[in-house]
């Protein structure tokens, strides 16, 4: 008897969720959505992308991340009118061997928010902002440095230069 409620005890403790948060790491980015609008003009790329967050504000600061991200590590689509944007970062060990950089860089307030312009400052509205369970999703169009981040990366020798090799 001892041994079946110790046995239920532990099946009920091991169901139990636990509430600590758990630490993001690089290689765990939620799925999300980003399409190329529009190649912009000196090196600049525009794009579509949702964020989720429990607030709005949230939301918005996780678009933005998701921006730089997509263009760094898994490029941005395209569309019957625009053509896709390769990702900055193709090697897969990149983000391994500079995982502290680019936690970093990811910070809240880090050095990705140099490298895109919101082209709005309102709180998206209508369609672009939805409130879902647990928060809210929203989208933004952004303008990504995408040149600047280039070479911000092979400055910091992340990745090679686009002459490297030739």
């Amino acid at each position: 008897m001892k041994k079946l409620i110790l046995l239920l005890l532990t099946v009920v403790i091991a169901s139990v969720p636990m509430s600590a948060k758990k630490h993001r790491t690089m290689n765990d980015w939620d799925g999300y959505q980003i399409s190329a609008v529009k190649v912009g003009a000196d090196g600049t790329k525009l794009v579509k992308v949702w964020g989720y967050g429990k607030n709005i504000k949230k939301a918005i600061l996780q678009a933005k991340k998701n921006a730089v991200h997509a263009c760094l590590f898994q490029g941005v689509p395209g569309t019957e009118t625009v053509a896709g944007i390769p990702a900055l970062c193709r090697q897969q060990d990149v983000v391994t061997e500079n995982e502290s950089y680019f936690e970093f860089f990811f910070a809240d307030d880090g050095e990705y928010l140099k490298y895109l312009n919101v082209t709005t400052d309102t709180i998206p509205s209508g369609a672009d902002m939805r409130k879902v369970r647990g928060g809210y999703k929203v989208a933004l169009y952004v303008q990504v440095l995408y040149d600047n981040l280039r070479e911000k990366l092979e400055d910091d020798g992340i990745i090679k230069g686009l002459s490297h090799g030739f």
